[in-house]
């Protein structure tokens, strides 16, 4: 641990055989079906959005604009407090952590079985609605569930294994709400996909009734308890104020507002392109069949890949170095798909014999393994950089930092879609975009190379 009382990653070798045994340990597996609820309402109330949003005819810039939504994710550090801080009524007696996860997925699940009911071409606004409850209980679960996460592990190892379930679970779920859903879609209709996948999240509901409470912040939340009880005033700014400062304190002001604006850089790009991608792929003219089958059969095993390298990275060539990979690795993998639209759509790449990969199928492998690799990069990175009694908040407010300036900007992407569209054809439009994209995700690059040569003030060796 840090002086602050972060779990810090510290790299090792592994032999594969460990890894694969750990994963048989109820906390490992555990936070795998965690991860899997925890991605379900994700692209659910995002990407995967516009692709039934675009096939009933909804506008680009609403279809953009629809995905602020997801704004309730750049607010965790409130659902941090409320973690961290509050009781749940009623189920509290299941503990802190696993009542607020508990709520947080039947508020998420309903939300997204309302969404089911609803036709947005004649009841738009509510749809906005029940995806609102949807992120709400998103964003709120996985505050509550990065906070277990972190809490639970019993040492740096083991933390690396829950991070790595979860990524993996995590990842699971994206594929069955980006890849499979459009195929599930496309014979029984969006409403009732979305019902289907709604009450998916009762995975996630097992595992926390499976799950055990983590003891490991206990005495210091007490504490900050009975002084609550005291001097009320005080608790509630040590609830929202305090974890600010014991994280600037911790690492230093120059050091943390550093850390702050390289994450919520990290993944601009790819959080600007969300939202547009099924309906590039809609006027790409793609098949739901092909969209499916490519993201189940390319995608899904690109991606554990892009996992699998990521954390084999943070631990050969440790955590600044894998994300200076990852931060260059991003827009490349975005400015690929711009090719599709410069071409008019999707073409043969290589023939050899009887085998035909096509562009589609090329940029569709990259793009996962890319993402995969970045992601836990920054999730390990952010992970040993909390401390106890602040978890859940702390951890929060690096999620929120990731994703803020992210989620906001790309709220506008269709509008600029549209706007890109004056003297140019469609797809050209959406070309254009996508490079435009890609080259936010520069400054990333720059922070990460500014971080790499920050001196933190609590070293590793003096942990």
């Amino acid at each position: 641990m840090t002086a602050t009382g972060a779990i810090v990653a510290t790299p090792r070798r592994r032999k594969m055989w460990d890894v694969l045994a750990a994963l048989g340990r109820p906390r490992v597996s555990l936070m795998l079906l965690m991860g899997i609820s925890s991605g379900l309402p994700f692209m659910l109330i995002g990407n995967t959005l516009g692709f039934w949003l675009a096939d009933d005819g909804i506008a680009l810039a609403a279809i953009g604009a629809l995905s602020w939504v997801g704004m309730t994710y750049t607010v965790k550090f409130i659902w941090g407090a409320v973690v961290d801080r509050i009781k749940a009524p009623i189920i509290g007696r299941l503990g802190r952590r696993r009542s607020w996860m508990l709520i947080s997925q039947v508020v998420a699940g309903g939300g997204l079985i309302g969404m089911g009911l609803i036709d947005p071409k004649t009841q738009l606004g509510w749809l906005v609605a029940m995806a609102l409850i949807a992120a709400v209980g998103a964003a709120f679960q996985d505050t509550a569930m990065d906070a277990w996460r972190i809490e639970t592990a019993a040492d740096p190892d083991e933390l690396g294994l829950l991070t790595a379930a979860y990524t993996f679970g995590y990842k699971f779920a994206l594929i069955l709400t980006e890849g499979v859903i459009v195929m599930i879609a496309k014979r029984l209709g969006w409403p009732p996909t979305y019902i289907i996948y709604g009450s998916a999240m009762a995975v996630g509901i097992i595992a926390v009734l499976l799950a055990k409470e983590p003891t490991a912040a206990d005495a210091v939340m007490e504490a900050k308890s009975r002084e609550a009880g005291r001097r009320p005033l005080a608790a509630v700014y040590d609830a929202v104020i305090g974890p600010l400062i014991a994280f600037f304190r911790g690492h230093g002001v120059a050091l943390a507002a550093l850390m702050l604006l390289m994450i919520t850089s990290y993944h601009l790009c790819d959080y600007m392109r969300g939202p547009m991608t099924n309906p590039y792929y809609s006027a790409l003219h793609i098949d739901k069949d092909v969209i499916g089958w490519v993201r189940l059969l390319v995608g899904t095993p690109a991606g554990f890949i892009g996992i699998a390298l990521g954390g084999l990275s943070s631990l050969r060539l440790g955590n600044h170095r894998t994300l200076l990979i990852g931060a260059v690795l991003q827009p490349i993998a975005v400015a690929a798909f711009a090719l599709l639209g410069f071409h008019g759509g999707d073409y043969a790449l290589i023939s050899v014999g009887g085998l035909h990969v096509t562009a589609f199928q090329a940029v569709m492998a990259f793009d996962p393994i890319a993402m995969g690799y970045a992601g836990v990069a920054l999730v390990s990175y952010m992970s040993t950089l909390t401390s106890l009694g602040y978890t859940a908040t702390q951890y929060a407010l690096l999620t929120s930092a990731l994703a803020f300036t992210g989620k906001f900007l790309k709220g506008f992407s269709g509008a600029i879609v549209e706007a890109l569209q004056h003297g140019r054809s469609h797809l050209e439009a959406f070309a254009l975009f996508y490079l435009l994209a890609a080259a936010l995700g520069l400054p990333a690059i720059v922070l990460c190379l500014g971080l790499a040569r920050v001196k933190p003030k609590v070293k590793l060796s003096e942990i």
